[in-house]
């Protein structure tokens, strides 16, 4: 399987998705915040990133944004999880680069689904 990392704040959805993940057998890490987050990005081998939008230090869009600016990192795929169902956020994240936009709270199985999508996508 995967090598996910999260970037999550809050405590219970972080723990939540790790142990989620790790029963699909994923093989998961995560950080708390932006910074520690494009840290580990930086020096651990990823096929995904799930990554929430408000966080201390550094947010969802300032991450991948750093990623979008890598030439080695901008194909890594990007997930980003927020609270606010703003159309502008979810289209500022999409332009940005990201894969998907995950509003709070969602369904695993829908949340399974786009990380299947997002690490085996089909041609076209």
């Amino acid at each position: 399987m995967a090598r996910i990392l999260i970037i999550e704040d809050e405590p219970h959805i972080r723990d939540n998705l790790v142990r989620f993940l790790k029963l699909e057998g994923h093989t998961v890490s995560f950080a708390n915040d932006g910074l520690a987050g494009l840290e580990a990005i930086r020096n651990t081998p990823l096929e995904l990133v799930i990554c929430d939008f408000m966080m201390p230090r550094m947010n969802g869009f300032e991450v991948l944004a750093a990623l979008q600016a890598d030439a080695l990192l901008r194909r890594l795929p990007f997930i980003m999880l927020s609270a606010s169902a703003e159309p502008e956020r979810l289209e500022q994240a999409l332009a940005l680069g990201a894969r998907a936009y995950v509003t709070k709270p969602f369904q695993l199985a829908a949340l399974r689904t786009l990380i299947e999508r997002n690490l085996h996508p089909t041609p076209g």
